[in-house]
């Protein structure tokens, strides 16, 4: 299996192939989620880039990042014209793997972080990217193609890395319950627990019987709120109900 770094490098390499020959209208045409465009999500990803690297940099030297450099940021990316978001998203993205990947085994290895209540190493932070990058190229992706699902090698190392997400972004919504999710390429086993005011989700040994049983890409984007009936494919099979209260659980970061 690929590691988290190489894999993110992979989909950096695919979106910037993809996006790179789009012309001035293409770039404007609706992404997903509907109200952002592609030059948006471009510019998110940028701008995300440019945040992250100053916080690996400021990592490594031992120093705090100021408190008012996102924002910042922020305002700088907003203000682009799309042809500048695209163009500069782009390079920042690969500035930022290209980064990550000259940093020295030591330096990974002492590498520390806060990110609000957490503290993240090496691993959780390209992870974290990793996480993100896939579901913003399936997001640009699916705006040329409809069909398009995440890319498996991505996939594979983010059905693992859900619980962070699952945990912070999830909704207790409709009836107490557990659901148990089983998944595809690769196998994996999930319970969702619904109770009034809090969720519980986990991976699990296995669900012989699951509720719901799904492709893992088709799982990770449940998880971040990407799985809307027009792009649930058929293999998307089990309890409607289940299916139509997790949708609701998992609205998406």
């Amino acid at each position: 299996m690929s590691d988290p770094l190489s894999t993110l490098r992979s989909s950096v390499d695919r979106l910037a192939a993809v996006v790179r020959p789009l012309d001035e209208v293409a770039i404007t045409d609706r992404a997903y989620p509907s109200e952002w465009t592609i030059a948006d999500v471009l510019s998110h990803l940028g701008s995300g880039a440019v945040i992250a690297q100053r916080r690996l940099d400021d990592a490594l030297a031992g120093s705090p990042t100021p408190d008012d450099f996102n924002p910042g940021v922020w305002d700088e990316w907003n203000a682009k014209a799309p042809r500048t978001k695209v163009d500069d998203g782009l390079a920042a993205d690969g500035a930022f793997v290209a980064r990550l990947e000259a940093v020295a085994p030591g330096e990974r290895d002492r590498f520390k972080t806060p990110m609000g209540p957490l503290e993240l190493d090496w691993d959780a932070f390209v992870g974290m990217r990793l996480n993100e990058h896939l579901l913003h190229e399936w997001d640009v992706m699916v705006s040329v193609d409809p069909a398009a699902t995440l890319a498996a090698d991505g996939t594979a190392l983010v059905v693992d890395n859900l619980e962070l997400i699952g945990r912070f972004t999830a909704k207790p919504n409709g009836d107490p319950r557990t659901i148990t999710v089983g998944t595809t390429d690769p196998h994996r086993s999930f319970a969702v627990t619904i109770e009034p005011g809090t969720i519980t989700f986990a991976p699990v040994s296995s669900a012989e019987q699951p509720d719901l049983s799904m492709p893992a890409e088709s799982f990770v984007r449940l998880v971040y709120g990407r799985l809307d009936p027009d792009h649930t494919p058929r293999s998307v099979v089990g309890d409607a109900a289940a299916l139509h209260q997790l949708r609701a659980v998992f609205p998406g970061p």
